[in-house]
Formats: structure tokens, C-alpha cells, sequence
């Protein structure tokens, strides 16, 4: 019988009543009250739970190795062997642990030099700018009068602008708000005289929909369309895609008119102003840049504009086609002079900080609607800037809003998906549960409503009582899953899509496509 610890043939033997293990003494007692619990089965022991068993003398034969002295010899140069291995891996162990602590403390030296030199810079700057805000209200005038140079170029920089932007802003004018006040009134009763156009394509047409052409605008290394607006009058198609470019498309001949290269990260926003040769664009590389085509076509770049400190997800043209709104998450949004490019007016929200993530102007002028990263929609008056409704109820951000062309309402699309808020009494009257839900859009006759997530959906708009009823469902034909943003042509002939691929493509009715041949998903 051999201890269940050691294997050798015990001493003082001893036996556990929970176990029935025969362990020696001297070694299952020294584990109980190192551990309380029994070594072999893990079950809690105490020293009353072992028995000592009663047995004649033991006495160990020597080992032969040690009955002479060149076995005691060998015995020794054995343990010799392995003291020296132990004690030479163990400097090998030091020797590491200085080359590592050496390095450590080169490390913290120079964080320590960046450290200083970094509070050195900053006690500069901060002194610079004291004495900038002491010199602050003689900027005005100077800005004013040299807002822009020759090239386009801003002519205040941030830097010079000192620590709160919003006191160097010029504010929109008398003038300006009689002008937004004029366009109101002439839009309001030219709406009252709107009449549905005959050539505007039928629900029966809309239900025959399908794909009828595919083109590949942006790069394969960086695919994605984020954002797409189109130019009624001419039929032209931009895309804002992920590789950084805006991309102008004419979709009757299927060529590609321009390429605007000169972001550095993905174009979030892009819009045409009018029938104007003007193309706004906004980007996460924190700026806005205003597009301009010269006599040969080529669009080049008139104003970069560079007074948000974060990403800009939004730009937004008024009806006038003089002014435009950017939007941030900075947590503000600009009013913009499309002429000069100048910021008139810079709004934040001091009751609760909230991240733009979308906006639109009603139909009409004087109102502004913005989505938030906080699940908040937010309703403003242009003229004072002032909010004057607020709605809640999504989950997640806001990635999208449309007004109606009536006036009367607004589709909003977020994370959990698409509501829709009537104007008049300012409250929620329909909502449709399409998850991820990325773009929302009314036609131009404010007859069809659609919807980009998973796929696109197209309904009939109604009344806040009568039933908005699907109209066609298209697939999203990229492969990814995830529809970004869906614009209806002229009369709602066809139906652009784009898509996480760096495809755009045109649903209608088969056999009505007018354009050439496309090139097809690569």
C-alpha cells in the first residue's frame, strides 16, 4: 500500500473516513491545514476525519546509489549540474529584466520632455490667446471686409478667430430675413395653386418597377455611396461616396460629367443649389466646400469652409438657392451666404447639447428641421434661430429628414425607423418599423414617400387619417444589406438607389430606360 501524496510506502500510515485513501501522516496532515480539503478528491477534511492504521516497523532499504562512495560522488555532481542550470537561467531572467526596466525608464524620460514641452506650448498659446480676445472687437470690421480673397480661400482662419466663434459671426440681417420673408410668402401661395402634374408616373407604373441599370462611380478599394441628391431640370445624379469623391453622373447618357476630389475623408452630404452650376458638399473631414463649373465643365472647388470642429453630416440649400445650413457634431449648425461662403450665423442649443446628424429646410424657407446622434428631432425658426418645437420618440440617431412638399409633414428615419409628424399639431401620427432605417425622401410632388434600409420601400402618402399604402418593394440588389439613401427623378420616372457597394443604380419601368449601355456590378 503506497501514499495517495507521495507513491512511497508510508511511514506512519493513516486512512480518511470520507475518502478511503491511505496517505502518510506527516503529509496529509500539513495539506489539511494548509487547504482544509482533501488533495486527491477535493472534498473538505478536517484532522478528525483521518484514522491511523497500526502496522509493524518499516525500515527503508538504501538505495544502491548511495552504499558507496562513487554513488554518493555521482549523487552529488548531479545535484551540482542542476544547481548550475537553475542559477544560469535565473541571470538570463535578470538580464532581461534590466534590458526591459532600461527601456522603461528611456520611455518615461522622453514622455517626460514631450510632457514639458507640450505645457510650454500650451501656456504660449493660452497667452496668445488673451491678447487676442483683448483685440477682439476690432476683428469684425476687418472680416468683414476681407471675408474672401481672390482664389476662394477663407480669409479668417480658426485660428485667428478666436475661443468663441459665435462673437465673430455677422448674424443674418434685416435684409436677409426680408428676403427669406418675400420667398415665404410667394412659395406659400404658389403652394395653394399646386396641382399634382399629369405626367407624374402612376402607382400602377411604380408597382412594374425594377432594376433597370447599374453604374460603378466610386473606387473598389473604398466602396460605399453615403449620400445623393439629383438636379430635376437636367437630370443629373450626385453621389457622395466613402473613397472621399463626389461624383456627378448624367443619367440620360450615362457618363460620368465630373469627379470633386479634395476631401479627405467620406463625402456625408451632397446637394445641387437650383438650376445654379453650384454644388455643396460636406464631409467628416470637418469641412463644407462649395463647387463651382467653369466654361469647360469641370467643377472646381470656390470656398472650403472650416467653421465646424467636427464632422459635418448634413448641408441643406435654401429655396432661394442665396443661402445654405450646414450641420455638425459639434452640436451646432451654420447659416451660410452661398456668394461668399460666409458663416452669418452659428446656432447651439444652451438648454441640452445634442450632435447634428441630419437637416432640411421646409418647402417654404422659414423653418428647419435637424436630427440628432440623441434620438431628438428639432424644429427651428431661421429668422431668430430660436427652436420652437422639439420631437422625441426614436431610438438611436437620426439619419435622415424630409419635409413634404405641402408643408404639412415630416418624415423622420433613425435606427428604429421611419416617423412621421404632422406639422400642424406637432405630433407623431404613423410610424413604420423598418430597423436601420438610413434615408427617408417625399418625391417633388409630395405624392410618394421612400425608404432605404434593408431594402427600399415605396409608399403612397395620405392624410394623418387615412392608411399610407406600400406601393413596391425593391431589393437591395449590392449584396450588403444596407440601402443608404433613395431620390426620386423628375415625376417619379425612376428611382435612384445607393448603396455600401459603389454602385448606383436606377430602378423603372423595364424598357424605359434611356440611357446607354452601363457598366454592371464588378
Amino acid at each position: 500500500m503506497n501514499c495517495a501524496i507521495s507513491g512511497e510506502v508510508p511511514e506512519e500510515p493513516v486512512v480518511s473516513t470520507k475518502s478511503g485513501l491511505l496517505y502518510e501522516k506527516r503529509l496529509i496532515e500539513r495539506h489539511i491545514s494548509d487547504y482544509g480539503k482533501c488533495p486527491v478528491t477535493g472534498e473538505p477534511h478536517t484532522i478528525d476525519d483521518i484514522v491511523a492504521i497500526k502496522t509493524g516497523k518499516i525500515v527503508k532499504p538504501k538505495p544502491l546509489h548511495t552504499a558507496s562512495i562513487p554513488g554518493l560522488l555521482g549523487t552529488f555532481q548531479t545535484e551540482w549540474d542542476s544547481l548550475m542550470l537553475s542559477n544560469f537561467a535565473l541571470e538570463q531572467q535578470l538580464h532581461t529584466a534590466r534590458q526591459e526596466l532600461s527601456h522603461a525608464l528611456y520611455q518615461h524620460d522622453a514622455a517626460c520632455r514631450v510632457i514639458a514641452r507640450l505645457k510650454k506650448e500650451r501656456d504660449e498659446s493660452r497667452q496668445l490667446l488673451a491678447e487676442a480676445e483683448r483685440q477682439l472687437p476690432a476683428v469684425p470690421e476687418v472680416a468683414t471686409a476681407n471675408a474672401v480673397l481672390s482664389n476662394g480661400k477663407r480669409a479668417v482662419e480658426d485660428g485667428e478667430e478666436g475661443p468663441d466663434a459665435k462673437k465673430m459671426r455677422l448674424g443674418i440681417s434685416t435684409e436677409v430675413i426680408t428676403e427669406l420673408t418675400d420667398c415665404n410668402a410667394a412659395l406659400s401661395q404658389q403652394r395653394k395653386k399646386r396641382q399634382i402634374p399629369q405626367t407624374l408616373s402612376s402607382i400602377d407604373s411604380l408597382e412594374k418597377f425594377t432594376q433597370l441599370s447599374s453604374h460603378p462611380l466610386h473606387k473598389t478599394n473604398k466602396p460605399g455611396i453615403f449620400s445623393m441628391d439629383i438636379l430635376h431640370s437636367k437630370d443629373v445624379i450626385a453621389t457622395g461616396g466613402i473613397d472621399t469623391t463626389a461624383v456627378l453622373f448624367d443619367r440620360p447618357s450615362g457618363q460620368i460629367l465630373s469627379t470633386l476630389t479634395g476631401h479627405s475623408k467620406k463625402v456625408t452630404s451632397v446637394k445641387f443649389v437650383g438650376d445654379t452650376n453650384l454644388v455643396l458638399t460636406a464631409s467628416s473631414d470637418k469641412t463644407v466646400r462649395i463647387w463651382g463649373s467653369s466654361e469647360d465643365g469641370n467643377y472646381a472647388c470656390r470656398h472650403t469652409l472650416k467653421d465646424h470642429s467636427a464632422e459635418v453630416r448634413a448641408v441643406t440649400v435654401h429655396a432661394t438657392n442665396k443661402y445654405f445650413v450646414s450641420a455638425s457634431l459639434d452640436s451646432t449648425w451654420c447659416f451660410y451666404d452661398m456668394s461668399s461662403g460666409l458663416c452669418l450665423a452659428q446656432v447651439t442649443d444652451d438648454s441640452e447639447k445634442v450632435d447634428y446628424t441630419a437637416a432640411a429646410f421646409h418647402p417654404d424657407g422659414l423653418i428647419l428641421g435637424t436630427g440628432t446622434a440623441q434620438s431628438i428631432v428639432k424644429i427651428w425658426d431661421v429668422k431668430s434661430q430660436a427652436n420652437v418645437a422639439k420631437f422625441g420618440g426614436h431610438t438611436g440617431e437620426i439619419t435622415s429628414v424630409s419635409f413634404s412638399e405641402n408643408g404639412y409633414f415630416l418624415a423622420t428615419a433613425a435606427l428604429d425607423g421611419v416617423r412621421l409628424w404632422d406639422l400642424r399639431k406637432l405630433k407623431n401620427f404613423r410610424t413604420f418599423d423598418f430597423p436601420n432605417a438610413n434615408s427617408v425622401e417625399f418625391d417633388h410632388s409630395g405624392s410618394y414617400l421612400g425608404i432605404a434600409a434593408s431594402d427600399i420601400r415605396v409608399f403612397q402618402t395620405a392624410s394623418v387619417k387615412a392608411e399610407w399604402n406600400p406601393i413596391k418593394t425593391l431589393p437591395d440588389l449590392s449584396g450588403t444589406g444596407k440601402a443608404t439613401c433613395v431620390k426620386f427623378g423628375p415625376d417619379a420616372k425612376y428611382i435612384a438607389v445607393g448603396s455600401m457597394d459603389r454602385n448606383l443604380r436606377i430602378f423603372g419601368l423595364p424598357g424605359d430606360d434611356n440611357t446607354e449601355d452601363s457598366a454592371q456590378d464588378s
